[in-house]
């Protein structure tokens, strides 16, 4: 799947390399030299990721990390630290700061893709191509097909990401608010109650396999993908 990632680096051309491997992988890449460059652009987009330079200009790696993870808004943002400090100590500053994964240079592309893939995988399991399958229900996000008990479901795009943000994060209650941000995406303003909408359609695509009733609605808070019963 796409990701928008923020590329935080002060050495163009090692910003520029990592740049490259990301675009060729089909993610887009966002650019920024220091701490500035790097909120201003997480003002106008929430990035799925962040790849942080522990050494830049003003304000450190660590410094941002502690920022992203201390705002309501950033607080869930995948962070991966790229530093050239290898002894534990750092490790543990770095990790403690809020970032998920910590590599040190020289890396590989090779191995900052797969540390991306496995970051997004605890974090962000949605954002991924992983096939999910919940009994009987299986989503496959790189074909876009959904099946419940072998039985092809007709799904539009919104609720496909609904869909696969329920299975990803299953028996979790979501607020309309919550399923908003994760769904339809930072900045974009639509009505609560939008999501209602979304809902009943999902419900009704899930009625042909009888996999509609695992989207309950949890009085006075929003709804819940309820597997465990």
């Amino acid at each position: 799947m796409p990701l928008n990632i923020l590329i935080v680096e002060d050495e163009p051309a090692i910003q520029e390399l990592i740049a490259v491997n990301l675009e060729g992988a089909g993610h887009h890449a966002l650019r920024a030299a220091d701490a500035e460059q790097a909120l201003a652009i997480m003002r106008q987009t929430l990035p799925d990721l962040v790849l942080l330079d522990w050494m830049l200009p003003g304000q450190s790696g660590l410094a941002i990390a502690r920022h992203l993870r201390g705002n309501a808004r950033t607080r869930g943002t995948p962070i991966i630290m790229l530093t050239a400090k290898s002894a534990e100590q750092d490790k543990i500053l770095g990790l403690e700061a809020g970032a998920d994964d910590y590599i040190t240079k020289p890396f590989s592309p090779r191995e900052l893709l797969a540390r991306i893939k496995a970051v997004l995988r605890r974090r962000a399991p949605q954002l991924t191509d992983d096939v999910v399958e919940v009994k009987g229900l299986r989503l496959d996000p790189a074909a876009h097909r959904v099946s419940g008990n072998g039985q092809t479901l007709d799904l539009g795009p919104t609720e496909f990401r609904l869909l696969h943000f329920f299975m990803t994060h299953a028996e979790r209650v979501h607020s309309r608010a919550q399923l908003l941000d994760q769904v339809w995406g930072d900045h974009v303003y639509v009505e609560e109650r939008t999501v209602d909408v979304h809902i009943r359609r999902l419900r009704q695509a899930l009625e042909a396999s009888g996999h509609d009733a695992l989207i309950e609605t949890v009085r006075g808070t929003g709804y819940r993908f309820a597997v465990a019963a």
